[in-house]
């Protein structure tokens, strides 16, 4: 499994953001590959995430080259660059 997390700062309030997150969800229901996405807020100001939780890494690679993607910036009024951290989740951990 692999995590994949989008921090941004919005120009948008927080009411803003959280209603073009509800907005986008039907988007996300048929992405291939995509298991869970969650969206969080940061204890800084105007700062959110986007974490989403993948089946493999061919299925978070082929949705970071895709429209949907490509829209995030525009929807949530990106302000800089965001930051994304991808993680692999051990199969098993040996004590």
């Amino acid at each position: 499994m692999i995590i994949q997390m989008i921090k941004f700062r919005s120009a948008l309030s927080e009411e803003e953001v959280l209603a073009v997150a509800e907005a986008r969800i039907p988007q996300f229901r048929d992405i291939p590959g995509l298991l869970q996405k969650y969206y969080v807020k940061s204890d800084q100001p105007d700062q959110y995430a986007g974490i989403y939780l993948w089946d493999s890494m061919e299925s978070a690679a082929a949705y970071r080259q895709s429209d949907l993607a490509a829209s995030i910036p525009a929807a949530y009024k990106i302000l800089g660059q965001p930051v994304i951290e991808v993680y692999e989740v051990f199969d098993h951990v040996q004590e």
